[in-house]
């Protein structure tokens, strides 16, 4: 008799453990809250789906601030090559983007979440979607599910792929968290990681994309918990775009935080004085508001004039050394304080989750409940921009399936 798996969340890493596990001959029951697989899939990366990095796999691990070193025996069971091999073999060609991102060649999120379905979609396994679920267990060993229409359904193993509590009109709404707490788990502090900032500046160009800059995080104590390199976006609220949100997995909760912008990172203090010089003698009798195009985007000028103290409608050529050298300061450090993250909705990730000192990390078993797996982003192990967080997800739930 075919050994029976429950596979609670039909996202990344549920997806691919079902199909694995289906591969290897198991009768899958591939349980999901959503009327359709893959929901959260669908809407990452813009809608693109950066679903890993081309980096060595060694690489990885500099990129996950929480627990990298339990996602070892996960990261070389299965690598970033194999995922990219699966999914060319599933036929989705894939291509590498700056930093070392992949993504479809299509730049359709919907074609990763149609191949893993399809994947998952094998003659042994059953999907039950649109129904609630429990996990049920006994003496330290699992027993099964509870499925809100359909009762008891018996198990050898249960993998819960649940994910967290971002985006939760996805479906991940915490449900793996409670799952994990019935069983006599640990459930570190949930909190938003790779998530826009709230700035205490208002009136900020929003809409506007500011391209190979960048920027340091600072701590009340100015030091810098951060530096990055990228694109930054501004919205009506404060700050987001790539850099922003890795910037975010480095802030500590009730700890306050100032973010610094160099506008033009390739050129230091004195070179930037030269170029302002070098554009001003062009345009001598220009109001000082309107000398600025060639340095700064449009969006910016207001803000650059009114932080570099320097009246707009100064002429050019009436400029003080010291005046210049503080619109030279203003691109080098364009300061804005930061309130808070947005809400963990908002977020990409959710940061914290079941404790990892519970789960056995070459096999993603539970430690205290026989038979219940965990694996992608209900576990506390989160990652940076890049890739890395959906590897975790494919990682973590190949592993388990194997294992199983």
């Amino acid at each position: 008799m075919k050994k029976t798996v429950a596979v609670i969340g039909a996202g990344a890493a549920g997806l691919i453990a079902a199909g694995r596990l289906a591969e290897r001959g198991f009768a899958v029951k591939l349980i999901e809250k959503n009327k359709i697989p893959g929901k959260k899939l669908r809407i990452t990366g813009k809608g693109r789906c950066n679903l890993t990095n081309d980096a060595d796999i060694s690489e990885f691990f500099q990129q996950i601030p929480r627990n990298p070193k339990f996602l070892y025996s996960a990261f070389y069971h299965f690598t970033n090559r194999d995922l990219m091999e699966l999914m060319e073999r599933l036929g989705v060609a894939l291509k590498v983007e700056r930093g070392g991102r992949v993504f479809p060649v299509s730049d359709r999120a919907s074609d990763v979440a149609d191949a893993l379905y399809r994947y998952a979609n094998q003659k042994n396994t059953q999907w039950i979607l649109d129904t609630a679920v429990a996990v049920c267990e006994d003496n330290g060993k699992v027993t099964g599910v509870r499925l809100q229409k359909k009762g008891f359904l018996p198990a050898d193993a249960v993998l819960v792929a649940t994910g967290g509590i971002s985006y939760p009109q996805t479906g991940s709404t915490g449900d793996g968290y409670r799952f994990a707490r019935a069983c006599g788990h640990s459930v570190t502090p949930l909190t938003a990681s790779l998530v826009p900032l709230v700035t205490e500046e208002k009136h900020l160009p929003a809409g506007l994309t500011l391209k190979n800059i960048s920027i340091r995080l600072l701590d009340s104590q100015t030091r810098a918990v951060y530096e990055d390199f990228g694109e930054l976006l501004f919205t009506h609220f404060g700050l987001s775009g790539p850099v922003i949100l890795s910037a975010s997995a480095h802030m500590k909760e009730g700890e306050c935080y100032t973010l610094s912008i160099d506008l033009k990172p390739a050129l230091d203090d004195k070179v930037l004085d030269a170029r302002v010089l070098r554009d001003f003698s062009g345009l001598a009798n220009k109001d000082f508001h309107n000398a600025l195009s060639g340095l700064l985007p449009q969006a910016l000028i207001p803000m650059a004039v009114e932080r570099s103290g320097i009246p707009a409608e100064k002429k050019v050529n009436q400029i003080t050394r010291e005046e210049r050298m503080s619109l030279v300061h203003i691109m080098k450090n364009l300061e804005f304080t930061i309130l808070e993250k947005r809400p963990v909705r908002e977020a990409v990730i959710t940061a914290g989750g079941v404790s990892t000192k519970e789960i056995d990390p070459s096999t993603m078993e539970s430690k205290k409940v026989s038979g219940l797996y965990f694996a992608g982003e209900v576990l506390d192990v989160d990652a940076y921009t890049g890739g890395y967080n959906l590897q975790i997800a494919f990682s973590t739930g190949y592993l388990a399936a194997d294992q199983i």
